[in-house]
């Protein structure tokens, strides 16, 4: 059975009276002297618990003094509703379980009124996640996994898991990260692209990966990862690119409209998500170089489009047509990959999908 019986966020005046258990972290202690209080954090937020002299027994108001910050505790103890409580509730406790006492000090402070840098907050990476900001990015990228999983499956796609230790680069362009397969060399996947393309040969028409992929480019921007999670898709016997294009369409919004619903998260974050209407801005790459170069970022016709020309499409993209998502269409066939199916000579059947001056997507019908 479980030490606990409620989350902190499930804890609401309507509970007022009842007996609940409750384990968590302690985030902040305030002693006032005949009052003292225990902010307890969990997975669901924060609860405060109150101890008040003449109320509450003389040993928990002592054990209280020995409680250092960041132990855990399972308290046991009545809810009572109080308006001035955080959340409307405190639990005044009956007994107080030290299940892990917290060292002091602490080589951080989880509640980040004294900052870290990057050294003591990764050399302490446990607690770093303890953060509530922290804690709400894995929460929402749970979301989003999630969600898109679920439109995926619901739409008659079938999840695969490809290969991450492979003999050849999945391709071009790419720098590799070598491994040790016993007596010869291997590398981490890149990509699980032809894989995927493998799999159509197969009957299964529609599959796709929650996947990592692994990509030994040196960097110092947050636009690369030397390890990256995606959502890879194939889909057999489309008319052309469009096909991708509405369902990538329909999955970004369902996956946008997933993260909106984590409201506490996105507060925490302070953060607000805009949910996008179909259809979604289409823009031709002829149209993306005139209009980078009407705003004085140069583009020759044939280049891709460097982090600068990203960022300058991202807000025009905006200020003119008040779209945050955009499809970027009939790119050069030369500057992409050798399976992208050719629409003439000249250019081919492959997109981007930007957000905000990022490209989060690209996509593409395949030579069959």
């Amino acid at each position: 059975m479980d030490m606990r019986s409620h989350y902190s966020d499930e804890i609401t005046p309507k509970l007022d009276g009842r007996e609940v258990s409750l384990c968590g972290w302690v985030h902040e202690i305030r002693d006032l002297g005949g009052l003292k209080f225990i902010i307890l954090r969990d997975r669901g937020g924060f609860i405060q618990i109150t101890a008040k002299k003449g109320t509450t027994n003389e040993e928990i108001m002592n054990k209280i003094d020995k409680i250092s910050k960041e132990s855990i505790l399972k308290i046991d103890g009545l809810v009572v509703r109080n308006d001035k409580a955080p959340r409307g509730v405190e639990i005044i406790p009956r007994k107080i379980y030290m299940i892990s006492r917290a060292k002091s000090p602490l080589p951080l402070d989880v509640t980040q009124k004294v900052r870290a840098d990057l050294d003591t907050r990764l050399n302490n990476r446990f607690m770093d996640l303890r953060k509530p900001e922290i804690a709400s990015i894995f929460k929402i990228r749970s979301k989003v996994l999630n969600v898109g999983r679920n439109f995926l499956i619901r739409n008659g796609f079938i999840e695969i898991n490809s290969p991450k230790i492979i003999a050849s680069a999945s391709e071009g362009g790419t720098e590799l990260f070598p491994i040790s397969y016993f007596d010869r060399e291997a590398f981490l996947a890149q990509s699980p692209q032809l894989y995927k393309q493998m799999m159509m040969a197969t009957g299964l028409d529609r599959v796709f990966e929650v996947t990592t992929y692994f990509r030994a480019e040196e960097h110092d921007t947050r636009r690369h990862l030397n390890e990256v999670t995606a959502i890879d898709v194939e889909i057999a016997f489309i008319r052309d690119e469009n096909d991708v294009i509405n369902v990538l369409e329909d999955l970004i919004i369902e996956i946008i409209n997933g993260a909106s619903e984590c409201h506490n998260e996105l507060k925490i974050l302070k953060k607000e998500i805009e949910i996008p209407k179909k259809p979604i801005k289409k823009i031709t790459y002829d149209r993306v170089i005139d209009i980078l170069n009407d705003n004085g970022k140069m583009i020759e016709w044939g280049d891709d489009l460097d982090t600068e020309a990203e960022k300058i499409l991202g807000r025009i993209m905006m200020e003119e047509f008040n779209s945050e998502l955009y499809f970027i269409t009939k790119y050069p066939l030369e500057i992409k990959p050798f399976y992208t199916m050719p629409d003439n000579e000249k250019y081919s059947r492959a997109f981007d999908l930007g957000y905000k001056g990022v490209e989060i997507s690209s996509g593409s019908q395949r030579i069959h």
